[in-house]
């Protein structure tokens, strides 16, 4: 079971959701993630789809909206290594009021080598492939160097 966090900006949502009830079948055996309201839609998108004998294999974590710090508890579970694979359908012909927690966002996912689909087209790819039904744990860059650096200050004096 992977867990997929799912996220989408207002003007996204549609697209987000549409994509849901028509991969919902991937969707159901794993784990789902999302922040704020898009939490509630994929919920009831998934919930309409369902036929009888289908159900979620867990219940969806619904974290904060994006702009009152779901975005950063998102980043904190990727960091932890929490998050297989994202959905992050963002819209970039909108100024967000927490631009700068999108670009946190999207930084974490590159950093920690999640793969991440900010379209639907990459969206398919993701979930057809076939390491998404298959046990993988992408490479993650050592980065000990950098975090066992010596700082100085202007003076040349260590911390």
């Amino acid at each position: 079971m992977k867990t997929i966090a799912l996220v989408a900006h207002d003007n996204r949502k549609k697209d987000l959701i549409e994509w849901v009830e028509y991969n919902y079948t991937h969707l159901i055996p794993h784990k789902l993630v999302c922040t704020g309201t898009t939490g509630r839609l994929v919920e009831e998108a998934i919930n309409r789809s369902l036929k009888e004998d289908e159900s979620l294999a867990q219940p969806i974590v619904k974290l904060k909206s994006g702009p009152l710090g779901g975005d950063q508890q998102l980043g904190a579970l990727i960091t932890e290594g929490e998050i297989d694979l994202a959905i992050f359908l963002w819209d970039p012909m909108e100024p967000q009021p927490h631009d700068v927690d999108v670009k946190a966002l999207l930084r974490i996912v590159v950093l920690y080598n999640v793969p991440t689909a900010c379209n639907r087209a990459t969206a398919d790819y993701l979930i057809t492939s076939k390491l998404y039904t298959n046990d993988y744990k992408p490479e993650i860059k050592d980065y000990s160097e950098y975090m066992n650096r010596s700082l100085t200050r202007k003076s040349d004096e260590r911390f």
